[in-house]
């Protein structure tokens, strides 16, 4: 089982688009973030840890499930 964590990064904008916020611009960094770790599993779990409302810490655990064969009985 492989485990990784990403950890929110701080943004550095010059500016913000006009009528967007910078808590908007956040969620949609860390909602981007949580689709690409989800589209990179196959079986596992993404899990998103939030302090004070806001996400913190987004973890990506990853299962890797093996082919099991039975032998041929005769």
């Amino acid at each position: 089982m492989k485990s990784e964590s990403v950890k929110e990064q701080p943004v550095w904008r010059t500016s913000t688009p006009t009528g967007v916020t910078e808590e908007a611009v956040t969620e949609r960094i860390w909602l981007e973030l949580v689709r690409q770790h989800v589209g990179s599993l196959r079986y596992g779990v993404v899990q998103v840890t939030v302090h004070d409302a806001r996400v913190t810490q987004i973890e990506k655990t990853e299962r890797v499930r093996l082919e099991t064969s039975r032998p041929d009985n005769p």
